[in-house]
């Protein structure tokens, strides 16, 4: 066996193992400030060509095979995406078993991640009602109560009603960081609508995150 030591070349204070074989370490509350790597805020809409240039409208006349928004990874930059936005808003009488006043969606939102490796893999097989996108949505804010409830009165007393379902990607998945767009593939996140979403008020979705 050869005994091997880790020191700080600085201080000569030496790396211990303790009896269970575990290493000590503490967690500091800033990232490493002479890091070479810049990490800045990442956001962005779903688009219907994954740029920020495409339409963020997801209320429109998909079909069964579907109309994909997605956001899609850079050429030069890592993108790990932590959480998502969602907004529903309609007018009418919104509730948690229908998809914003609308019936319950007979297709549903299809959500998925493409990974150039590894293809399509299914998060989520269709989201038909409000309730379903809560329900994925782990940080969604609790307002309201009995048949108002996750519903935010958007203009105070108006006609349009919204639901806010925000899905953290880095709890749901347990990926610290959230879920990671590798840089030079075709790796993307997608909402896939396949059912006439057209009466919906609004419906779009935004990603936030970080690159470098």
């Amino acid at each position: 066996m050869i005994n091997v030591g880790v020191s700080d070349s600085a201080t000569g204070d030496r790396l211990k193992v303790t009896e269970e074989g575990t290493i000590g370490v503490v967690q500091h509350l800033h990232p490493p400030v002479n890091d070479t790597l810049r990490t800045v805020p990442y956001r962005q809409y779903f688009t219907d060509d994954g740029t920020t240039a495409g339409s963020n409208d997801m209320g429109v006349a998909g079909t069964a095979a579907g109309t994909d928004f997605y956001i899609s990874a850079s050429q030069d930059v890592d993108i790990f995406v932590r959480s998502i936005s969602v907004v529903i808003g309609d007018g009418g009488s919104p509730a948690l078993n229908k998809f914003g006043a609308l019936t319950a969606l007979t297709n549903g939102v299809r959500w998925c991640l493409f990974n150039q490796e590894s293809g399509l893999y299914e998060l989520h097989d269709g989201i038909k009602t409000n309730l379903e996108f809560i329900r994925i949505g782990v940080d969604t804010a609790a307002i309201g109560t009995g048949t108002d409830a996750f519903l935010a009165d958007v203009s105070g007393g108006g006609t349009e009603k919204s639901y806010l379902p925000i899905i953290n990607m880095g709890d749901t998945f347990g990926m610290p960081y959230g879920v990671r767009l590798r840089k030079g593939s075709t790796d993307k996140i997608i909402f896939t609508v396949r059912d006439d979403l057209t009466a919906l008020t609004t419906f779009n979705a935004i990603a936030y995150g970080v690159r470098f």
